[in-house]
């Protein structure tokens, strides 16, 4: 069975790095992003999912490793 994309399916037209609870869906337990045949997530929302984490990361929203 597909999964179908939870950017399309909720309506965000935008991934936003401040929208913690969201991105931290696509986190395992580790702190390390979730595959897209995992996730189900589009290839265009999940270029956009690695960058809004990414950035996260960056301003310390979200940690690099899980400690």
């Amino acid at each position: 069975m597909k999964k179908s994309c939870f950017f399309k399916e909720q309506n965000i037209k935008h991934v936003d790095y401040k929208d913690i609870k969201v991105l931290r869906r696509f986190l395992n337990p580790y702190s390390r992003m979730k595959t897209r045949r995992y996730t189900g997530v589009c290839g265009t929302h999940q270029r956009e999912l690695a960058v809004a984490i990414k950035r996260a990361r960056f301003m310390g929203l979200l940690p690099y490793i899980a400690g």
